[in-house]
């Protein structure tokens, strides 16, 4: 199979570019996006939103949460994703969390070399310290020492070396979970995933489509090949494209203008605003203030991502995956459309 070449190698050191060269790449980067997004959405049925929202947390570098039952692709929509940008295993780290993982499986075990020397040092290296694509299945099955490390990882990109913080390479966060418990020690991971979406089985109208792509699946498995690597993006278009958002995120021009002036009109934050108010109020979802600002972000990266623009009533769809629980999940997918006008 011939990859295309039209994503640049990830050699670039992006760190150092300004906005002006990151503004003239702007253009290619988000046309390269919206193929791989149309691409790898050809392998599933019905999926298309979820990759949708998964390319745009990608660039936002959000957590995303996928919730649903067994047998409804989401460890396969990560695997086709990590697979698409071309990522080797050293760059991805993924495990099956339970009540009894402990830190090592998942943060590196001791070394014990070090031990000797009296030295608390984890040989991190495989592990999710050095990935920077980490998927975790059944994240809310984890114990106390577990969703502590994670917290940490989550919210301040870094773990802890013999007392010393040590940044993780961790670009992108994908998590899975059947359900989603409502234990009270699992509120403050939870609140970490902005984001989460129900990933459900496919409707009886795609019956057929189903039962095709699944053989399909099976005898590129069998065969060993994975078509869905075409090379139209990788992860370096991903970090540009973030760093060229929160760029502009931060921009203030001579007159004070910021970034919602241009990209985010009154009537889009009032309309924000009121559907918000609706759904604490009525529905009595919790959005915490840092919740507010995560939406922003991701509500401005989608818009770029989708379709190049300021902020549309179509991106505010996105409030459809608020909800803290699965009874929210299901709420919130049907009521947002309804109270943005969206469905007739």
């Amino acid at each position: 199979m011939t990859i295309p070449n039209s994503s640049p190698s990830p050699s670039t050191n992006i760190s150092n570019m300004s906005y002006e060269q990151l503004a003239a790449e702007a253009g290619p980067i988000r046309a390269r996006l919206d193929r791989f997004r149309a691409a790898l959405g050809k392998y599933f049925v019905e999926k298309q939103p979820l990759i949708d929202l998964m390319v745009v947390c990608a660039v936002a570098q959000e957590p995303l949460l996928l919730v649903g039952p067994p047998g409804t692709a989401k460890s396969d929509l990560v695997l086709k994703f990590k697979d698409a940008l071309g990522l080797g295993d050293g760059d991805y780290f993924e495990y099956m969390l339970t009540r009894f993982t402990e830190p090592g499986e998942v943060m590196g075990p001791i070394d014990v070399a070090k031990l000797r020397e009296g030295k608390y040092i984890r040989r991190s290296q495989g592990k999710l310290p050095t990935a920077k694509l980490v998927f975790l299945d059944e994240i809310f099955k984890s114990n106390s020492a577990i969703l502590n490390a994670l917290l940490t990882v989550v919210n301040e990109r870094k773990y802890y070396q013999d007392g010393q913080a040590v940044p993780v390479e961790l670009k992108i966060l994908f998590a899975a979970a059947n359900e989603i418990p409502e234990h009270a020690e699992l509120s403050a991971l939870k609140d970490r995933f902005c984001i989460k979406a129900a990933c459900r089985s496919v409707s009886d109208d795609s019956f057929i489509n189903l039962v095709d792509a699944g053989l399909s699946n099976q005898t590129w498995k069998d065969l060993g090949q994975k078509p869905w690597i075409e090379g139209h993006a990788n992860l370096d278009d991903f970090l540009k494209a973030n760093k060229y958002l929160s760029m502009q995120f931060g921009m203030v021009g001579a007159n004070g203008e910021r970034d919602r002036t241009r990209f985010f009109s009154e009537p889009m934050l009032l309309e924000l605003r009121r559907v918000l108010r609706t759904l604490v109020r009525e529905d009595n979802v919790f959005i915490s203030d840092r919740k507010i600002v995560k939406l922003y972000r991701l509500l401005r990266t989608r818009a770029w991502v989708m379709h190049g623009g300021a902020v549309e009533r179509e991106d505010l769809r996105m409030l459809s995956y608020l909800g803290e629980t699965r009874d929210e999940i299901d709420l919130l997918e049907e009521k947002v459309p309804k109270l943005l006008g969206l469905v007739t």
